[in-house]
């Protein structure tokens, strides 16, 4: 009944010589797509991109937090997981993919990301 109505009220449409394809239609998917690659897609793989470089540059000695909110100092770094040290004599085995960021990079930037608000 709804779509009745709405198409009751709807002009007549007209074909252009292209068989019904509408360029200004095309071009606004392409832009639309262009827009999406440039301010989600490329921005977050630069990010990944960083990230990969950070975790593959962690080295014996390094103060840096998970991703669960441990601070800790690195002992020994393996292909795929890291033991950290998180108190005198305690220490964890964690995956390499849940370091956050080191405490470096928060002394210099002041960029805590856990006690942001």
């Amino acid at each position: 009944m709804l779509n009745l109505i709405l198409l009751e009220g709807a002009p007549a449409t007209t074909t252009t010589t292209t068989g019904g394809m509408d360029w200004s239609f095309m071009i606004m998917i392409l832009a639309m797509i262009a827009v999406f690659y440039f301010f989600m897609i490329r921005p977050q793989q630069s990010k990944q991109k960083k990230i990969n470089a950070f975790r593959d540059s962690l080295k014996n000695g390094d103060k840096v937090m998970t991703a669960g909110g441990i601070y800790g100092r690195i002992r020994e770094v393996k292909d795929n997981a890291v033991i950290l040290e998180i108190a005198d004599g305690v220490r964890i085995k964690i995956d390499k993919n849940s370091i956050y960021q080191s405490m470096q990079e928060v002394a210099e930037t002041g960029a805590d990301v856990a006690n942001k608000k």
